[in-house]
This record gives C-alpha cells, sequence and structure tokens, in this order.
C-alpha cells in the first residue's frame, strides 16, 4: 500500500474515532462545512436541495425544520479530507422520510427539540439557532454534547441532540457515502478464505 492510500486509510479512521467518541465530548473544533442554500427550503411546494437526493419534497418537516436539521447534520457529520457531509449525502432527506414514517415519538422528539433549540437560541442570541453566527451555534451544541457536563435545565436538548445525533450518523453510513467512508469491505469478491487474521485472535484474546 502506497503513501497516499495510507494517509487516506488513516484519515478515514480517525474521522471514524472522532465521531464515535462525539457522544462523550463536545463539538468544540467542529463547524459546517460551509454555508447551505438553505432558501431552497422555502421554494413553491417544499421541493428543497438534499445533496445526494438532488431535490426532494418536504415529506413531514416544514421548511423551517428542514433547515435546522440541514445545519445539525453538517456540525454531526462535517465534510473532512476524505469524505462529504452529511448534507452531501443526503441525510436531511432520510431523516425526513424517516420521520414521516415513523411518526411516532422520534417526530415529537426531534420538534420538540428543535423548538427548545430554538427558544434557548432566542435567550442567548435574540435570533433563531440557523440564524445564529457559527459561533454562537457551537456554544448552543456544547451545553447539549456533553450529557456529564450538562446543566439540569438542558436535559431537554441533550435528549434532543443524542436522538438527532442517532438520526444523522444512521443516515449518513446508510448512505453510499457513509460505506464509502468507513470504508465497507463486504460485497467483494475474494480470492479465498484464510480465516480470522492472528492479529486479531490475540487482541480478542482468543
Amino acid at each position: 500500500m502506497d503513501a497516499a492510500k495510507d494517509q487516506g486509510k488513516g484519515l478515514r479512521f480517525q474521522r471514524r474515532a472522532v465521531l464515535k467518541m462525539m457522544a462523550a465530548m463536545p463539538l468544540a473544533g467542529l463547524a459546517p462545512a460551509r454555508a447551505l442554500a438553505l432558501d431552497d427550503a422555502e421554494a413553491a411546494g417544499g421541493i428543497v436541495r438534499s445533496g445526494a437526493a438532488g431535490l426532494w419534497k418536504l415529506q413531514i418537516l416544514t421548511p423551517h425544520e428542514w433547515k435546522s436539521v440541514c445545519v445539525l447534520s453538517d456540525w454531526i457529520v462535517p465534510a473532512d479530507e476524505v469524505s462529504a457531509s452529511a448534507t452531501d449525502a443526503g441525510v436531511p432527506a432520510f431523516i425526513d422520510d424517516w420521520l414521516n414514517f415513523q411518526r411516532g415519538y422520534e417526530l415529537t422528539g426531534v420538534r420538540e427539540g428543535l423548538v427548545w433549540l430554538d427558544d434557548e437560541s432566542k435567550k442567548s442570541f435574540g435570533r433563531d439557532f440557523v440564524s445564529c453566527t457559527t459561533e454562537q451555534q457551537q456554544k448552543m451544541l456544547d451545553r447539549m454534547a456533553w450529557p456529564e457536563k450538562a446543566q439540569a435545565s438542558d436535559a431537554e436538548g441533550v435528549g434532543f441532540f443524542n436522538l438527532m445525533r442517532d438520526l444523522v450518523l444512521s443516515g449518513f453510513y446508510t448512505s453510499e457515502t457513509g460505506r464509502r467512508d468507513l470504508p465497507y469491505l463486504g460485497n467483494q469478491p475474494q480470492n479465498g478464505w484464510h480465516g480470522c487474521p492472528q492479529k486479531a485472535l490475540e487482541q480478542l484474546g482468543v
């Protein structure tokens, strides 16, 4: 394996490690990779742009909820040197479709959480979450992304962020972009089966 491949592999595993640790750390240092064309969500008929999904007709989310989900998705999985962002992978469309199909506690949790996020953003910064600056958005997310340090008054936000993170990562890693990011090694022809690698067996203690 040449140096370029080694570097790319290292970046993928670094990204995976960071995502796995997000449940126990704030979002300091992360930011959306780019400004989204979110005004498209105001287009007639609820037709929006959704990365890999192309044009998407909103199923259950309102235009404002869509904007918020897009921004949150790119905070949770921003673009990096190896892979595209969550919005580029079509994750907001996945979430909109899933919530429309499920229409249970997850839809309620997302909607109530988005209201909480806007209300708290207005209290702190005088504007809703989407209209906040990157620094202000990060401050809001840091209140939710580190459960062990969160204030009791932010419990609703913590629960909401946990739900959003699960939805975003589920959507991302079931997309074509996410499968390449893992990297997913299934469904490929093999020359033969030589058993589990010895190094893996040693690590498992078997």
